[in-house]
């Protein structure tokens, strides 16, 4: 399976994952990835479970959980977002539940969705924007060989303090 390693699988989000979406998207101090500013109720992200099995190529976004194989434990979400058909690029956030975290999993759920994009969605690029200071996430993406391509100074307003985020990109290599 393409969106599958011997360790965990990608996959579309279901029911059964509404209370721990729920947890992720109502954390406070994850708002700023996303610039949400008030919380979900438990019927929006009810809802969007529903709908989100649609094409991405309408939607223009996709939720991926990470889910590990030998157990079904739910170790993050992969989306991609802002998906332009006409340019062939996506953004690229992804999130590991603290619990899960430093163990290699986000590496792995990349790996997959790299070559996901690349060679089943035909994409030319994948983009993402991470905070400068956040060292493990710069380390990650550079690994996978995203380059940073820019910085956008005050880019996020954060407890008070503007921050700089570094646009990275990842252009697939010719064949």
């Amino acid at each position: 399976m393409t969106l599958s390693n011997n360790e965990i699988q990608l996959r579309a989000p279901e029911l059964a994952d509404l209370d721990i979406l729920y947890r992720w998207e109502n954390n406070e101090s994850l708002w700023y990835l996303s610039q949400t500013l008030i919380p979900f109720s438990r019927f929006d992200i009810e809802q969007f479970i529903i709908n989100s099995n649609r094409d991405i190529f309408a939607e223009k976004q996709f939720r991926f959980m990470i889910v590990k194989k030998d157990n079904g434990a739910l170790l993050g979400c992969i989306d991609l977002f802002e998906f332009d058909a006409q340019n062939k690029r996506a953004g690229i956030g992804i999130l590991i539940d603290e619990k899960y975290r430093e163990k290699g999993w986000a590496s792995q759920a990349l790996d997959l969705i790299i070559d996901y994009s690349f060679y089943h969605l035909n994409l030319h690029q994948l983009y993402c924007n991470i905070l400068e200071s956040n060292v493990e996430s710069k380390n990650l993406f550079e690994r996978k060989h995203f380059l940073p391509i820019g910085v956008k100074k005050d880019w996020i307003l954060l407890k008070g303090v503007y921050l700089n985020e570094i646009l990275y990109q990842l252009v697939k290599k010719k064949e």
